[in-house]
């Protein structure tokens, strides 16, 4: 989405000698294969300087207090864990936030989806802030479906992942209408993403997730499947499995 927010120039560097102090060049080469930044890939580009999810939340928790404008600062970052960390904060920084603060969050967040860049970065951020968001203001809704036939493949990650807060609270009518705006979509990273959403819904309702499979189970695309049968018995995951 476009980027509207405005970036004020950060005066807190201990943040950033925080992180650096933590960088590994082994575990940096390792997560550049893992998050696929070769040329072509879907994280072309992305830089990484080797730090480990634990450390990067414990600097957020350090760091809760820091500004909004410093975090979409740190967001900015070419690096892949300055980007993670931020969001980190921004997740963090929610569950304390009255709803003003929220709302301020939450449209950062929207406007600066150029730099959440990656799935691990939806993942670890869009059910809260996104999701958390939406969960009370249902007739804002209509921004996931938006979202959905986004270009981007982030954007649309972004739709399906903020379907989470809802089905965690046994609401599954937009994630239902997310996943089948998504069941012709190329990207394996999409297909996965619906997939892990529709298991989802099986633990709470296993009954609504099978009604939605057997509309659809023979034109999804087999990840998705397989994701979303992962937990059924051998034998009824055999059965959907032949029916593709």
């Amino acid at each position: 989405m476009k980027q509207q927010y405005e970036v004020k120039r950060s005066n807190n560097i201990r943040i950033l000698s925080d992180l650096q102090s933590l960088a590994n060049r082994r575990h940096a080469v390792a997560a550049s294969r893992y998050f696929k930044t070769g040329k072509g890939e879907y994280g072309e580009g992305d830089l990484f300087i080797g730090l480990r999810v634990p450390e990067q939340r414990t600097i957020a928790k350090k760091y809760i207090g820091l500004p909004l404008a410093d975090i979409v600062q740190l967001l900015h970052s070419p690096i892949h864990e300055y980007r993670q960390t931020a969001l980190y904060i921004m997740t963090y920084q929610w569950k304390r936030a009255d709803s003003h603060q929220r709302q301020l969050l939450y449209d950062a967040y929207l406007q600066n989806t150029a730099h959440i860049n990656n799935w691990d970065l939806v993942d670890c951020s869009a059910p809260t802030i996104v999701g958390g968001y939406l969960i009370d203001t249902k007739e804002k809704r209509k921004l996931l479906y938006t979202l959905a036939v986004s270009r981007s493949l982030w954007e649309r990650r972004i739709a399906v992942l903020s379907t989470l807060a809802f089905i965690r609270d046994r609401d599954f009518a937009d994630a239902f209408a997310v996943a089948e705006l998504l069941l012709s979509d190329t990207e394996d990273l999409i297909h996965k993403a619906v997939g892990w959403m529709l298991r989802e819904i099986g633990k709470k309702d296993p009954a609504a997730e099978e009604a939605f499979l057997k509309k659809h189970c023979r034109t999804m695309p087999r990840t998705m499947l397989r994701y979303a049968i992962e937990k059924f018995p051998s034998a009824k995951r055999a059965m959907y499995l032949s029916r593709t």
